[in-house]
């Protein structure tokens, strides 16, 4: 049988979140690479398998990697998980899918619980846009460097953080980003899942009591940075770029960015217009 990486989802907190496919893939593993051999173990006691355990984390896998490649190449099924969710998302995974693309391996992805989701449909805040931003720096000047580089970002903002470092964090979050709305997610699927939300002030002061679990925080975006022009301003605009010859496809992009406002919106007033 040919050789083959299986990037495994495994559950958040709560065991009985791992799929049957996932199951099967770790049975039908000759080599199971993961964070951290005891937390496998203890998944795998859900399920049969023989397969060989390989640490493979943070600090070992640029060494570790070219070895499952050869692996794969050899015609042995490697299954990589990590200690919780998805591998390759703020996990050690990524360098491994890219170097066996790179050597024509065959991989596949058995897809799961993944907290930043979870947090995100639980946070109330808008899913359809969402930038996931993993950990941000430890260092108090770095993050907040990155959050002012997030400051004007509209999208929803998903965050992992230590339960060390949240207080901190959150204070920074509102130093920079203000009252906007957020939700701090804490155990999801465990026994004492809890979902905090209000601003991040309040959210700060809620940490500074001392949190524990695994946190995924949500951060309202900001606000939309588009004008209100007034139609009849955008009428005369559109009114003067046709008068002068130019296309009216042209004219209402034009307008649209000379007085920021979106192209469906000039475009609804060049219709009411008669333009």
């Amino acid at each position: 049988m040919a050789g083959l990486l299986r990037v495994v989802a495994t559950p958040i907190g709560n065991l009985d979140d791992l799929s049957p496919r996932a199951a099967a893939a770790l049975s039908d593993a000759d080599v199971i690479a993961c964070e951290d051999t005891r937390v496998t173990r203890k998944l795998l006691s859900r399920v049969s398998s023989r397969a060989r355990l390989v640490a493979y984390h943070a600090r070992n896998e640029r060494e570790r990697t070219p070895e499952l490649v050869q692996r794969v190449a050899r015609g042995e099924r490697v299954a990589l998980v990590t200690d919780a969710g998805t591998p390759g998302v703020s996990d050690p995974g990524q360098r491994l899918v890219a170097a066996c693309i790179e050597a024509g391996q065959r991989v596949e992805v058995v897809p799961g619980p993944s907290a930043a989701v979870a947090a995100l449909v639980l946070s109330g805040l808008p899913t359809a846009r969402f930038v996931f931003e993993g950990f941000l720096p430890r260092t108090k000047g770095e993050r907040r460097r990155r959050l002012e580089r997030l400051a004007s970002e509209e999208r929803t903002l998903v965050f992992f953080e230590s339960p060390h470092r949240i207080d901190e964090t959150l204070r920074d979050m509102a130093a920079v980003l203000g009252e906007r709305r957020a939700a701090l997610a804490r155990e999801l699927t465990k026994m004492h899942e809890e979902v905090l939300r209000g601003t991040l002030p309040e959210l700060a002061e809620l940490a500074a009591a001392g949190l524990r679990g695994e946190i995924t925080l949500v951060v309202a975006g900001a606000p939309s940075r588009e004008r209100s022009a007034e139609p009849l301003e955008i009428a005369a605009r559109l009114r003067e770029l046709i008068g002068s010859g130019m296309p009216k496809k042209d004219a209402i992009a034009a307008t649209a960015a000379e007085l920021d406002v979106s192209k469906k919106v000039v475009y609804q007033t060049a219709l009411d217009e008669g333009l």
